[in-house]
C-alpha cells in the first residue's frame, strides 16, 4: 500500500487527482494540505496550512511519492512576482521537502510549451520549474504538459468554457496535439506514473493525453 502527498487538491486537476486517489485501492493514505477543510474521508489526511507557512518538520511529509498540481493564472495573480512564487517557488519547496523525507516518485503538472528559454513568462517559469525539480534527483519523475483543459465548468471563465465546447465539437477532425485534455485523464496518468514509479524522467505531452482520453475504459 502507498502513501501519497497531493499539492493543489482544490484546483481543476488536483481535485480530479484527489477523487481518484481516494477511490484507488492501491493507495492507503492521501496527504492533502489545504487552506480550507476538505470533505472528510477515511484515507485522507488534511493538514490545514497556507503555502507560505508549510511546516517543514511535520511528519506528514513522510510519503512514498507526491503529485503537485499547484498553479495560478495571470487573471488570479496579476503581480509577476507573486505569480512566480506560486507557480515556481512553492512547487519546488514541496518537491524538496518530500524528497528530503525519502519520497521516490514525483509527478508535476506543467504546461504545453514549457521552456526555460521561452520569451513568454508563463512558459519560461514552467520550464524553469521543470529543470529545478529534475535537479532534485527523484528516482522517478513524471511531468505532464497538458494543453487546453476541460473539467467542471467555471462560471467566471465563460469564454474558456465556450472554447472547450467548440474544441470538443471539432475533436474528430483535429490532430491529437490540438484536442482537449480532460482534467480527469491528466489526473489518471499522473497517478499511474506515480504508483508505477518507473525509473527515470518522462514527459507526457498534450497529444498523449488526448489519445489516452480517446481510449475506451
Amino acid at each position: 500500500m502507498t502513501k501519497l502527498l497531493l499539492a493543489g487538491a482544490t484546483g481543476l486537476i488536483g481535485s480530479a487527482v484527489l477523487r481518484q486517489l481516494l477511490d484507488d485501492p492501491r493507495v492507503a493514505q492521501v496527504v492533502a494540505p489545504t487552506r480550507r477543510p476538505l470533505a472528510p474521508h477515511g484515507k485522507l489526511i488534511n493538514p490545514l496550512t497556507t503555502i507560505e507557512t508549510l511546516p517543514a518538520d511535520s511528519d506528514w511529509w513522510d510519503v512514498d511519492g507526491a503529485i503537485c498540481a499547484l498553479g495560478t493564472t495571470r487573471a488570479q495573480t496579476p503581480s509577476p512576482e507573486a505569480y512566480r512564487v506560486i507557480d515556481h517557488d512553492y512547487p519546488l519547496k514541496i518537491a524538496t521537502l518530500v524528497r528530503e523525507r525519502g519520497a521516490i516518485a514525483f509527478a508535476l503538472v506543467s504546461s504545453a510549451g514549457a521552456n526555460p528559454k521561452s520569451y513568454f513568462r508563463y512558459a519560461r517559469i514552467k520550464g524553469e520549474l521543470e529543470d529545478a525539480i529534475t535537479s532534485i534527483g527523484f528516482p522517478s519523475l513524471t511531468i505532464a504538459r497538458p494543453g487546453f483543459l476541460s473539467g467542471q465548468p467555471r462560471a467566471e471563465r465563460a469564454m474558456e468554457h465556450a472554447m472547450v465546447t467548440l474544441l470538443r465539437f471539432a475533436s474528430p477532425v483535429l490532430p491529437a496535439s490540438a484536442r482537449i485534455n480532460p482534467a480527469a485523464t491528466v489526473a489518471a496518468l499522473l497517478i499511474e506514473a506515480t504508483l508505477a514509479g518507473v525509473a527515470g524522467k518522462r514527459i507526457i505531452i498534450s497529444a498523449q493525453i488526448a489519445r489516452a482520453a480517446d481510449r475506451p475504459r
